[in-house]
């Protein structure tokens, strides 16, 4: 366990909450002002803390304490969302959020379950070796599963891209080193890759050094290479059908953990 660090009222120095004030069961936005919204499917929701980028609410699903913290974008600050969470007694975690679809069957409003990360972004290589690989909990990517069929959802499994620059993404053929940006997006489609987003693969590899369980779900907002060869690309912004069944995962992973007790 990471040495963590204090507030002078014993709190953790980012995030603001102390041990005992979140759920073993954490759900993970990016944006803070999802927090709210994502909270309002919770029973008994209270503010825990609002600090920086990171809000926390805590209420109770099916009879279990729970939290939602917001991480805000990145790697750097979701992996101190989750060191901290875990100090103050998380365990189980599912990143809620937004993609941009890569493979042409990937459209605006699905739903994307990452399954493994590319790690081309900086975080992670600073917990593991760039051999070792962002995997998702298979308990976690199960219940997310689990959870979109419920729904109805359409949804894909499979790997996903995280990178730690939106424009390098987006504009890549004019930044310095677009040889190298251009050159990897086109490997990773060969490859299959889904989808690309910017927090799983720092926190797939920060969940498997604390030996937590960690999973991510998305909505595709849209696929900028629909886009390229001129195919409908719808776009969408509503995360609502990623935050249910992020909210249903949990449900799944709350009854499968009491029925192993």
């Amino acid at each position: 366990m990471s040495k963590m660090v204090y507030s002078t009222d014993g709190k953790l120095y980012h995030i603001n909450v102390a041990p005992g004030d979140v759920g073993r069961y954490v759900i993970l936005p990016g944006d803070p002002k999802r927090c709210a919204s994502i909270a309002r499917y919770f029973d008994d929701p209270v503010m825990i803390a609002d600090s920086r980028e990171y809000v926390t609410y805590t209420g109770y699903l099916d009879g279990e304490k729970v939290s939602v913290t917001s991480t805000g974008i990145g790697g750097p600050s979701a992996s101190i969302a989750m060191e901290e969470l875990v100090q103050a007694g998380a365990d189980t975690f599912v990143r809620v959020g937004t993609c941009g679809g890569m493979q042409l069957e990937v459209m605006g409003g699905d739903i994307v379950i990452a399954t493994g990360a590319i790690r081309m972004e900086g975080t992670s290589k600073e917990y593991a070796p760039i051999e070792f690989p962002a995997v998702a909990n298979l308990d976690v990517v199960n219940a997310l599963v689990a959870s979109a069929k419920e729904l109805k959802a359409p949804f894909h499994t499979g790997v996903v891209e995280c990178k730690d620059s939106f424009y390098g993404q987006h504009s890549p053929e004019i930044k310095p080193v677009s040889y190298e940006l251009l050159n990897k997006w086109e490997a990773w489609i060969r490859l299959g890759t889904l989808a690309s987003e910017m927090e799983s693969a720092a926190l797939f590899t920060v969940a498997s050094y604390l030996k937590v369980r960690c999973g991510s779900c998305f909505l595709v907002v849209a696929n900028q290479e629909r886009a390229k060869q001129g195919l409908d690309n719808p776009q969408v912004h509503d995360t609502d059908l990623a935050v249910r069944t992020g909210v249903g995962a949990l449900r799944n992973l709350i009854r499968m953990d009491k029925e192993n007790r």
